[in-house]
């Protein structure tokens, strides 16, 4: 409800000989005026706030992203903020004009007369009493209600955003059926919340009716005894039935408030939460030699502490040098890649950057050096050249963006779309095969000139032209003698022109040296290799 509608209802509560006077042109023309900026400032109420609580959102640990469901985060930020906002500012404006007009009336009333006001006043506690306790119950229903949004907005997420699984496996009525579910869950909180509203709507009423009989046997009899005129009952009682209807509405209004604030619980919960990672360093070298050190490291996952991943790595990766990290699925390859980047912190030991801890450094400084590509890379769905140029500061200009591509061998199939680098790449890069999205991410890497480059397994969907191209990037390109590489890889034809390999089997080092040494040595690595397609023992 706007403030021009209240102000309506008032004027017409308030003025009831005076309802005409509302059309004056001046009272209009203010009326109007008060109501755009109510819904001026409450669009932008609702614009900072959601901009508020989705900066805290992507300020939290990487294990709260794993903890929370994107369905429930995303309904929380978007649903849930809206639906405080609005309610909030709806409700708190009718409260204040109600509250006001309450105590203008109050005070008419203690001027025609203090006996029937102090009745009046005994008998509030009454009609305050029963919807506190509704308004509690309100809260709670309030609260149900948005995690039962959340877990529904979950499921089509989730259903939505793997549509050809869900159709691979025949499952869209089970997916259908699953959200239909939730729904009926969802339907049913909001009849005990029906239910509630006209539970609080009826007790008001019935309260209101007999305190309106009990003030007119108790002025009738002060008007027998001569204590008031009957001229100024009538009055008092026009006042008591205005103040009652102010009364009234404040009643009916607190159960809606105490739901917005049962909706904004997880909300502040966001944006008082403290992430659970160490605050970012000031560090920010102007010259950086790209020696990487990994001291005693062990890690295991916040969510199953007593399960290690990694257990007392040791090893160090050079400046100009290529340390390929292989093993067995499972023996924590992707975790030592994840520890690099600084999206976790080792349970023991330490992780330093040219003699610095990683923490140490500014945040979007470390990023700039440290560089990684996955096996699955994410994009966004916007265009090439922007997917290209995400995360960078200063705007790169299009021969960088060019240059850093023909690196990664995405120049080619790039140049071939009918808009060039303007090409939308769809939701999460769907417009791309997985090959693509692998090249464009690679450019996205080293349009950076990384010092540190984290290729995880980054050259599984290339074809062999462009797996050609990352080989000459790693071990032939002038750059190569700037940047430490990391390699992790089951593509043997890369592995065995690293300059250092290390094995990883369950968290540890087993063993290390060159591919000569290692296959002299006859142990996991030489397995490995004689595996058949050299896949993993």
């Amino acid at each position: 409800m706007s403030i021009l509608t209240i102000a309506r209802e008032g004027w017409i509560l308030g003025r009831p000989s005076e309802v005409h006077s509302c059309r004056d042109i001046w009272d209009l023309f203010f009326l109007f005026v008060g109501d755009g900026i109510y819904n001026s400032t409450m669009g932008r109420v609702h614009s900072h706030f959601q901009g508020k609580v989705f900066q805290a959102v992507l300020r939290q640990e990487t294990e709260f992203f794993q903890q929370n469901q994107t369905g429930n985060i995303t309904s929380r930020v978007t649903d849930d903020t809206s639906t405080v906002c609005e309610s909030l500012g709806e409700e708190l404006s009718i409260l204040m004009w109600y509250l006001v007009r309450g105590l203008c009336l109050l005070g008419l009333m203690l001027w025609g007369s203090l006996t029937l006001t102090l009745v009046t006043l005994a008998a509030l506690p009454l009609l305050f009493l029963l919807p506190e306790k509704l308004g509690k119950w309100c809260q709670s229903l309030g609260v149900q209600v948005r995690d039962s949004l959340a877990e529904a907005s979950q499921v089509a997420i989730e259903a939505l955003s793997a549509m050809p699984t869900v159709r691979s496996f025949a499952n869209e009525e089970g997916e259908a059926q699953k959200f239909r579910q939730k729904l009926e869950e969802m339907k049913t909180l909001n009849q005990k919340e029906a239910l509630a509203y006209a539970v609080n709507l009826c007790t008001t009423d019935i309260s209101g009716l007999l305190l309106k009989v009990g003030i007119l046997y108790i002025g009738g009899q002060m008007v027998t005894t001569g204590t008031v005129s009957s001229g100024n009952l009538v009055a008092f009682v026009l006042y008591q039935i205005q103040f009652t209807g102010a009364v009234k509405v404040l009643l009916s209004t607190y159960p809606r408030v105490q739901k917005a604030i049962g909706s904004s619980e997880k909300i502040f919960e966001y944006l008082d939460r403290t992430p659970r990672c160490p605050p970012r360093g000031l560090l920010i070298p102007s010259n950086m030699e790209s020696l990487v050190q990994f001291q005693d490291v062990s890690f295991a996952y916040p969510n199953d502490p007593d399960v290690p991943v990694l257990q007392g790595l040791t090893f160090t990766l050079y400046p100009g040098k290529v340390t390929a990290l292989v093993g067995p699925n499972g023996s924590g390859k992707s975790t030592v890649a994840a520890l690099l980047q600084n999206l976790y912190q080792p349970t023991k030991g330490q992780l330093l950057l040219d003699g610095e801890p990683l923490p140490q450094y500014e945040h979007r400084y470390l990023h700039r050096q440290v560089a990684a590509v996955g096996q699955e890379p994410q994009l966004f769905g916007r265009s090439i050249q922007e997917n290209i140029a995400y995360g960078l500061i200063q705007k790169p200009t299009m021969e960088e963006i060019k240059s850093a591509a023909i690196q990664s061998g995405a120049h080619s199939f790039i140049s071939g779309l009918p808009q060039g680098y303007d090409t939308e790449v769809g939701e999460a890069g769907g417009q791309l095969s997985g090959g693509q999205r692998q090249a464009v991410a690679l450019a996205r890497a080293l349009i950076r000139k990384p010092r540190v480059l984290i290729l995880d397994d980054a050259t599984s969907a290339l074809d062999a032209n462009s797996q050609l191209q990352v080989q000459q990037l790693l071990y032939e390109s002038p750059e190569r003698f700037s940047r430490s590489v990391l390699l992790i890889t089951q593509n043997l034809s890369l592995v065995e022109q690293a300059d250092h390999i290390l094995f990883l089997k369950g968290g540890t080092i087993c063993e290390e040296g060159t591919h000569q040494q290692l296959m002299e040595n006859r142990g996991c690595y030489f397995n490995m290799v004689q595996a058949p397609a050299g896949a993993p023992e």
